[in-house]
């Protein structure tokens, strides 16, 4: 399991007193209220920061923070990801797990024979999608939704999954 869980990423800056614009990549893009430390993921080494101010424009989350207080102390923040500890993490609600979890976890039929293993999840919009690798080798996409990915035990590292017609083609 990953320690750290992205939240968004760093865009752009906004103004001249240091505030940045953040994409969200979390589904409560209220947390950023909430939100009082965050880790900085920068060429030169995680960073810790406190978040000052949230505000919401659009899909846009404008973060202030802390420790810096002009447009050029940020400018070099572009495209670098935000991420929080498991411990500052929203809570889960029951049957809801962290995408990342995922990445690594056998995937089985429901009478228990191994299909592969999951590589990756895709986010769509409409549902997510599991990457897997199946013993054989190829790569076959499983879309998360209750007909096909029947569940999903991220502590044992197991997937279960009923292959819906046409899925391993």
């Amino acid at each position: 399991m990953e320690d750290l869980l992205r939240i968004g990423v760093v865009t752009t800056t906004h103004g001249i007193r240091g505030e940045v614009k953040v994409f969200p990549t979390t589904d409560d893009v209220k947390r950023f209220k909430k939100c009082d430390e965050v880790i900085l993921v920068t060429r030169e080494g995680n960073q810790t920061l406190h978040v000052e101010g949230a505000k919401f424009f659009k899909n846009i989350v404008i973060l202030k923070f802390k420790e810096f207080n002009n447009i050029n102390e940020v400018e070099r923040f572009r495209k670098c990801d935000l991420m929080v500890t498991r411990e500052h993490a929203l809570p889960l609600k029951e049957g809801q797990y962290y995408l990342c979890d995922v990445i690594g976890a056998d995937v089985v039929e429901e009478e228990g024979a191994h299909i592969g293993k999951v590589t990756d999840v895709i986010e769509t919009g409409a549902n997510n999608v599991f990457v897997i690798r199946t013993d054989e080798g190829k790569e076959v996409l499983f879309p998360v939704i209750p007909d096909c990915i029947k569940k999903v035990d991220t502590e044992a590292g197991v997937v279960t999954a009923h292959i819906m017609k046409g899925l391993m083609e």
